[in-house]
């Protein structure tokens, strides 16, 4: 029985069963399972017929990361599957969550973004460095002692995987800026045969967030070139990839991300063709990263009840994003500083308001200078 939750191709495996919600003829009411809440599905029809469905409730914290580190929209059934795996994750999570809790330090209600961004990495980081078996041992570990010991191995690993994405990252960007090419172009293909493979879709992602285009980044791997891509807002580029499919040997993936593979000499051609076809269909504000307001609010309104409010409409993440709040005449009031050398912090003040904020803004480091000045702003924030 093969589970997945990827676009499928024309040919579909032969096997028992293939689920599959994105198939053409799957009537399943939900389509955007993650991989893990497919198999969750499995076993919960399984159960059923055969066991107790119940003893699949102490499971539901590892749907919840599932959902939260693969990016699919916390809608429909997700945000059912994701509201109950997170309660169990804040009260009772698996050992082996809950030791990757405890190293990552967070002391906090942990939320969508608290996985994405502590521990979906964390456990993502023994598959992209060595062998992903490390992680499936700690998510399956019995004991806390056990847990932990693995967790820490799991810690290391995602050190490790750190220092590859930060390195490769300062070398993507280098040779975009080194080729004048680049300077005009409406896609980012790169290619270095010794990449580390397991990160170069998070690279990707940085080159996205630095250059906003739609990106692929490539290594060698068994006398192959393979590689991760991922899009920018609105602009479909499993379908772009597909435009290109004579000169790939496999591709699989969504609009906003995908894999591919393709033989040594094909990389040039396929450079091309892929810019080519993405000039040919992407438009110039998809080029434009958006900031989309929900609506202005003075410092004021920002009470404990409006936070309880806000808390009920979680959980966030994809299709159901945090609402982002826009404030005029801002103004730094004290500690403006700066942290890792890349964010900054102060506390902010509003004309016309008694309330002052704690505002931290992530890689804003280019901001410090004018705000130091004293200069009144304008900001777009979550809450």
């Amino acid at each position: 029985i093969i589970c997945d939750h990827h676009l499928p191709g024309e040919e579909i495996p032969q096997a028992v069963a293939v689920l599959d919600p994105k198939r053409d003829d799957c009537n399943y009411p939900f389509t955007e399972l993650s991989g893990c809440g497919i198999g969750y599905k499995l076993l919960q029809a399984y159960a059923r017929k055969h066991r107790d469905e119940k003893e699949l409730e102490k499971f539901i914290d590892l749907v919840a990361v599932s959902i939260a580190s693969d990016i699919v929209p916390v809608n429909g059934e997700n945000r059912i599957l994701a509201y109950y795996g997170l309660k169990k994750l804040n009260e009772s999570p698996l050992p082996g969550l809950k030791a990757l809790i405890e190293l990552s330090g967070n002391k906090s209600e942990i939320d969508i973004a608290s996985v994405v961004f502590t521990l979906g990495p964390r456990i993502n980081a023994a598959g992209r460095v060595s062998h992903a078996h490390a992680a499936v041992e700690l998510l399956i570990a019995k004991t806390e002692e056990e847990a932990m010991m693995l967790a820490e191995k799991i810690d290391l690993k995602n050190d490790i995987r750190r220092e590859f994405d930060l390195s490769i990252t300062e070398e993507a960007i280098a040779m975009i800026e080194a080729n004048e090419n680049f300077a005009s172009a409406k896609s980012t293909v790169l290619f270095k045969e010794n990449w580390h493979k397991g990160v170069i879709g998070i690279v990707a992602a940085r080159c996205v967030e630095k250059y906003y285009r739609p990106t692929i980044i490539l290594t060698q791997s068994n006398d192959k070139i393979t590689g991760s891509a991922r899009s920018v807002r609105d602009f479909d580029l499993h379908q772009a990839i597909a435009s290109c499919s004579e000169l790939l040997e496999k591709f699989g993936g969504h609009k906003y991300a995908a894999g591919l593979t393709m033989s040594k000499e094909n990389l040039i051609a396929f450079q091309s063709k892929f810019e080519e076809v993405v000039s040919s269909t992407i438009t110039e504000e998809m080029l434009i990263p958006v900031v989309e307001i929900d609506i202005e609010l003075p410092f004021d309104a920002i009470t404990s009840k409006f936070r309880s409010i806000l808390k009920q409409m979680a959980p966030f993440g994809p299709e159901n994003h945090k609402p982002v709040f826009e404030s005029g005449r801002v103004f730094v009031m004290n500690a403006l500083s700066t942290f890792k050398d890349k964010h900054i912090r102060f506390l902010a003040g509003q004309h016309g308001s008694e309330s002052v904020m704690n505002v931290v803004g992530f890689d804003m480091m280019e901001h410090y200078e004018r705000l130091s000045n004293g200069d009144e702003c304008r900001i777009a924030y979550t809450i």
